[in-house]
């Protein structure tokens, strides 16, 4: 008789200890329940969406069109982001256009940082450039010409004359 006692007792204390556990799962059960069917739906979803982005890597063979690339280009140290070359071409083209009074030295060095940007901004969007090949009025000529180029791929660039957009089609 002790030990049906003792079995007796342990369960009262289990009963009591987990009372208020029976409790939060009564009165929490829509919560609860709720929660579960979120999750579920949510792993479905995710399932479906990389299953179709599976089937139209397969449709048009993404593998071989990204064969030929080589991404390690993209993580150089030297290179540099997009932005900064673009903020860089607007800075020296503005002091380009406004430099009236400065010397002949300080104005060959702002073209040459200007056709160093341009060259590194056609290199980052893959555009063809020859501007360190020419002189003169054909280097002109293929500036404009780039950044032409460069302003319809999205690069905003400065104005040719102070005060102007520029516009190329």
């Amino acid at each position: 008789m002790g030990v049906g006692r003792a079995l007796m007792l342990a369960l009262a204390f289990l009963a009591v200890a987990t009372l208020p556990a029976a409790f939060a799962l009564i009165f929490c059960y829509d919560e609860i329940v709720d929660r579960v069917v979120c999750g579920w739906s949510e792993w479905r979803e995710r399932r479906r969406e990389r299953r179709t982005i599976a089937k139209l890597d397969r449709a048009i063979e993404a593998d071989a069109l990204t064969r030929d690339i080589d991404l390690s280009e993209f993580d150089s140290v030297d290179r540099r982001p997009l932005e900064q070359l673009a903020a860089d071409l607007r800075r020296l083209g503005g002091q380009r256009v406004g430099g009236g009074g400065r010397s002949m030295v300080w104005h060959s060095a702002l073209l040459q940082a200007y056709d160093d940007r341009l060259r590194l901004a056609c290199r980052a969007l893959g555009i063809a450039e020859h501007l360190a090949e020419l002189e003169g009025v054909d280097q002109e000529i293929e500036r404009v010409r780039v950044e032409g180029v460069l302003h319809a791929a999205g690069l905003a660039l400065p104005a040719a004359r102070a005060g102007l957009r520029q516009r190329h089609r």
